[in-house]
């Protein structure tokens, strides 16, 4: 596990968004310095990088979406704009000696252990040897396309790949979805464009969005007592603990949270007819509860028709559903997610003996408290399979999986013999969260949270403070020391 003189573990991650910044200033603040980040990208950012579509921002409030070892006192308001986030991770990546280790235009082909490490390939031949492999890729790299008969002859774009030289004023916007990115767009859109029609499947539960902006005062006061910060991150985190009990059986507080839904549609629909087809028909938590003051404002506009009949075929002029209409379009907008339940798409991964991860993953991915798989010795995922969450900041798992690997390096600094979960303590972790998750909201949910297999990959059952417990210790005894 050394090269040449160096016995401090050589550590190679891949993606230089939230995850990856977390891994690699979590080694380097330990003194790991022997650390390289391989992004494929030209610039560090992750999602907040890719997604730039209009009124694109986060849906978790600042104060808790943001590392807590770099509070931000410069947020102008409470729901930041992806330009203020962008800004912020590229800001903390600089001044925590991350940039620096950061290589750009990289794409990652293939990875394989080989003679006690890991060799990693790269789209123009360079390879890296590594003690260590970190894939920090994330759940929303891969954007979905529906498979829609048919062909438009107009531009067609999905939210993760917008362009600034899109025609959108006083054009005919034809936008596919109603999840997370559609219920920011559509808004940011209407009165720009000559009409919108939003294409739904099904709707979505929303919440009212409590925004608001950050005076200079706040800013300075945060600024010289950083202290204060605390305040509101422990507030938002309070937030997300009855949202999260709500979704996952706690009858109150689903009570009271679905009285708050229910709520704002009577207030911002007065129309009966849409706000019976606004009104979700699935469990609360089915898909991600959305907070938004101006979604269900959007679709009371004369410029914007809410269409809830299922699309048939996509057409030279536009889409064509199942009542015959052909709604005409200048431009169509894909807001239709993420292969979420893919992880390390477009990588080889090969561990030990052979062993392909893709055939590990035959029925669904899977990983021990979503960091480790057996037979791929010192591979740790962050934002792995089930640590996904749909009330909380994901920034607090990132955090809590970057002190995991942080203690694994420096246990393998100690004693360099390859960490690999044993196979049994993995299968036990995976058959108690899938059986947790058989109980649970997910199971109504099979098209947007389950494989074909059935399993459900992507969420974390229980709280965040649950999963910060069961990371907070590297158990050895739960690895084959090879």
């Amino acid at each position: 596990m050394t090269h040449g003189d160096r016995s401090i573990p050589r550590v190679v991650v891949i993606g230089a968004g939230f995850g990856g910044v977390a891994a690699a200033a979590a080694l380097v603040g330990a003194g790991f310095d022997d650390v390289v980040v391989l992004e494929r990208a030209d610039r560090i950012g992750g999602v907040w990088r890719d997604n730039t579509y209009p009124g694109c921002a986060c849906d978790i409030p600042a104060p808790l979406y943001s590392y807590s070892f770099a509070l931000n006192p410069d947020w102008s308001r409470r729901f930041p704009g992806q330009d203020e986030i962008l800004d912020y991770l590229q800001r903390t990546a600089a001044a925590l000696r991350v940039t620096e280790r950061v290589r750009l235009n990289t794409t990652v082909t293939a990875a394989t252990w080989t003679d006690g490490h890991w060799v990693i390939e790269t789209a123009d031949g360079t390879t890296y040897a590594a003690d260590v492999l970190v894939p920090a890729v994330g759940q929303l790299g891969h954007p979905v396309r529906p498979a829609i008969p048919g062909a438009f002859d107009g531009p067609a774009v999905h939210t993760a790949e917008w362009r600034d030289d899109l025609p959108v004023d006083g054009a005919r916007i034809g936008v596919i979805g109603t999840g997370a990115s559609a219920i920011q767009l559509v808004p940011a859109l209407a009165g720009r464009a000559a009409h919108i029609t939003v294409f739904q499947r099904t709707p979505p539960w929303t919440l009212p969005k409590p925004d608001r902006g950050y005076g200079r005062g706040r800013r300075y006061a945060y600024g010289k007592m950083p202290r204060l910060m605390l305040l509101p991150r422990a507030g938002v985190w309070a937030m997300t603990v009855v949202t999260g009990r709500a979704l996952t059986g706690d009858r109150v507080a689903g009570a009271f949270v679905r009285m708050l839904s229910r709520a704002q549609r009577r207030l911002q629909v007065r129309d009966p007819a849409l706000r019976k087809r606004v009104t979700p028909d699935d469990p609360m938590g089915c898909k991600r509860v959305l907070f938004t003051n101006t979604w269900l404002p959007a679709l009371t506009r004369p410029d914007v028709t809410l269409v809830t009949e299922d699309i048939v075929e996509q057409t030279p002029s536009g889409v064509r559903t199942s009542d015959g209409t052909v709604h005409e379009c200048d431009l169509l907008v894909y807001a239709t997610g993420f292969a979420a339940t893919d992880f390390l798409t477009g990588i080889r991964v090969t561990g030990r003996d052979g062993r392909r991860l893709t055939d590990e993953w035959a029925t669904g991915a899977y990983a021990h408290l979503g960091l480790t798989v057996p037979g791929f010795p010192n591979l740790f995922l962050i934002y792995g399979p089930n640590t996904n969450t749909g009330n909380t900041s994901v920034v607090y798992f990132l955090e809590q999986q970057a002190a995991y690997l942080r203690q694994a390096v420096r246990h393998l600094a100690g004693d360099r013999r390859p960490l690999e979960v044993r196979r049994e303590v993995a299968a036990a972790f995976d058959a108690e969260i899938q059986r947790r998750l058989a109980g649970s909201v997910w199971t109504a949910c099979r098209s947007w949270y389950r494989t074909a297999a059935g399993r459900i990959v992507t969420n974390w059952p229980g709280a965040a403070s649950e999963y910060r417990r069961r990371v907070a210790r590297l158990r050895p005894a739960d690895f084959l020391r090879l």
